[in-house]
């Protein structure tokens, strides 16, 4: 199976400085054009279908993407940005106002945000959703969405770990 994880496009959230996570925020109009021209990319190649997280940026990219591949789009929540708790949406300046010891605790993504998800819960939400899309009987798909599961299903393949995913960038797998 060919396989091509693409992450998101700019969100109000990234211009706003806001903690990402599990919430919604839309593309910017940088976001959009970041993902037509992801979309270019992709022209002329044979996808059968689209995993997307279930997060507003993530299936807006999709939407974008899908104008020029024309294929199926399947939305799934195991696909979703590990859950911040309490940090999810704030901007980092409110944020560290209001919750500094979860910000210092967030710098390691080994702790778990107060109310958030666990990195061990969300690695394993994520890898069991990655193995259902092994599984699909596919040959070629694209899963669209966020850095976090991204970087996880990169590390669950032994492939070397960028310290950051560009806005609508691709790797291939």
């Amino acid at each position: 199976m060919k396989i091509l994880l693409i992450r998101h496009g700019e969100t109000t959230g990234d211009v706003e400085d806001r903690y990402g996570g599990a919430y919604d925020d839309h593309l910017t109009e940088k976001g959009h054009e970041q993902l037509k021209r992801t979309a270019q990319e992709l022209a002329g190649r044979q996808v059968d279908t689209i995993f997307v997280s279930s997060l507003l940026r993530a299936r807006e990219s999709a939407d974008i993407i899908n104008e020029t591949l024309q294929t199926c789009i399947e939305v799934l929540d195991g696909l979703r940005e590990r859950n911040y708790g309490v940090l999810g949406g704030l901007t980092k300046a409110d944020a560290l106002e209001r919750y500094p010891e979860a910000v210092a605790l967030h710098a390691d993504p080994a702790n778990t945000d107060p109310e958030g998800e666990s990195q061990v819960d969300f690695s394993e939400r994520v890898l069991s959703t990655f193995a259902s899309i092994q599984k699909s009987g596919y040959d070629s798909v694209v899963i669209l969405s966020h850095g976090g599961p991204i970087k996880t299903i990169m590390r669950h393949l032994n492939m070397p770990i960028p310290d950051s995913i560009g806005d609508g960038g691709i790797v291939e797998v």
